[in-house]
């Protein structure tokens, strides 16, 4: 009675935040408060939709896009996205070491923070063969603070009256899921939703370059993970071409209009999905130490990137 129950509360939840009744912040909180409330009764199947909801609503939201401002905040962002991704990496190497969390859940933690949160752990898992153990702790690391971001950015961009331009690329380069990024942003602002959504979509495609870096190490050192597919995030160039159809094919805006609209949609009901995979479990799987890593190069990377934005060091 009691998974029945969880199964009807799931599905009554997941159609709420897919029908834009709710905020993607409040989808997130219910996602949260289900996953610690009761068993999960589609856990497996939920990653892997929200997975695949995400890329779909990331598509659909190119279509109300302007591509020259795409390729122009991507263009402006590709400087501070190199600088951030190297100086991150390093920085949560460094602090693996000195707090010893074991060496691949460290790695994994460090390139989710860096590059683009689970989608960049999923990639490069299975090259460094880390186990599943390591691979719970840093997706856990990684989604408990996806969630903080989410609802407390949007509060302090409006408390330090950040431009919709540095919200974007504030959200961009210091949240790690893509999904977050867009959910915060969206609710900042139209301007926010662009600035941050191009800059982490290109901030997403270093996890080619770092896959095949993570392949060269493990084939030296003698690893067989050197033989996993580098998997190359194709949904990005979809992106692309749906905002380049949204400006010079501008005679179906209507239609255009309509599948924005969607993408909105499920961009709320992937982030309530992504809120059902915290539970107590999580949190004992992650522990101390690597919560602590997590933890730290976060709030070093989201400081420093909002100290460089707020005092108009770097801009788009």
């Amino acid at each position: 009675m009691q998974s029945s129950h969880s199964k009807t509360i799931f599905f009554v939840c997941l159609i709420l935040a897919a029908s834009g009744v709710v905020s993607p912040a409040i989808a997130l909180a219910a996602g949260i408060a289900f996953g610690f409330a009761v068993e999960h009764p589609f856990r497996m199947e939920s990653h892997s939709l929200a997975r695949l909801l995400l890329q779909a609503s990331v598509v659909a939201l190119g279509f109300g896009m302007n591509l020259k401002q795409v390729v122009h905040a991507g263009r402006s962002g590709f400087f501070y996205t190199a600088i951030s991704i190297t100086a991150a990496m390093l920085l949560g190497l460094l602090f693996g070491a000195l707090l010893k969390v074991a060496g691949k859940a460290s790695f994994l933690i460090t390139a989710g923070t860096a590059i683009c949160g689970g989608s960049a752990i999923a990639a490069i898992s299975p090259i460094t063969e880390a186990d599943e153990h390591e691979i719970s702790v840093s997706m856990g690391t990684v989604f408990l603070l996806n969630s903080v971001a989410l609802l407390i950015f949007p509060v302090i961009g409006h408390a330090l009256h950040l431009s919709q331009n540095q919200f974007g690329l504030w959200s961009a380069l210091a949240i790690h899921d893509t999904s977050s990024v867009v959910g915060a942003a969206a609710k900042y602002g139209n301007q926010a939703l662009v600035v941050g959504t191009t800059v982490k979509l290109a901030r997403a495609l270093w996890i080619v370059p770092v896959s095949l870096l993570a392949a060269a190490y493990m084939a030296r050192s003698g690893g067989s993970g050197s033989r996993a597919r580098v998997k190359i995030p194709w949904f990005i160039f979809l992106f692309c071409l749906a905002a380049a159809a949204s400006t010079y094919v501008p005679r179906f805006a209507a239609q255009y209009s309509a599948l924005n609209h969607l993408g909105k949609a499920g961009l709320t009901a992937t982030l309530f999905l992504i809120g059902t995979s915290l539970s107590k479990d999580t949190l004992r799987q992650v522990g101390v130490r690597p919560f602590l890593q997590g933890v730290t190069l976060w709030i070093i990377v989201a400081g420093a990137s909002l100290a460089a934005i707020y005092c108009n060091c770097i801009s788009i």
